[in-house]
């Protein structure tokens, strides 16, 4: 339950399986490594979170609340926001459609170097 309230705080949305065990390290759980990774993969399974590949390949989990949303991922410093866009979404289903596909399910990343002056998520990196 411990690992479910790390999301649910929201203090980071995107969190890799060595994010959840250094919050819970500063918490002062008694919660080892294998084990944070054994309940992400059953609370994936179960529907709770999903896991996206961002990259450097790691996994990173969200609370999964059911809302279609994209990724636009900083190359400066690795924070993601999240994003819908009714435009993008209508031009991907006509493009596949256009292809005699039928869309399923999709996920979508764009990877960009920020452009905001003094921007305090890449002072942070350094």
């Amino acid at each position: 339950m411990k690992i479910l309230e790390v999301f649910q705080r929201g203090n980071q949305r995107h969190m890799t399986a060595e994010d959840v065990f250094r919050l819970l390290l500063q918490e002062r759980s008694d919660v080892g490594l294998a084990t944070v990774y054994r309940v992400l993969a059953q609370f994936e399974q179960a529907g709770i979170l999903c896991r996206s590949h961002f990259e450097g390949g790691k996994a990173v989990y969200e609370l999964d609340e059911g809302q279609h949303h994209d990724h636009l991922v900083c190359l400066d410093c690795g924070r993601v926001e999240e994003f819908f866009d009714p435009e993008i979404e209508r031009r991907q289903a006509a493009v596949a459609e256009a292809k005699g596909f039928s869309i399923s399910d999709h996920a979508l990343s764009l990877y960009a170097t920020c452009t905001k002056n003094g921007c305090p998520h890449r002072e942070r990196k350094g």
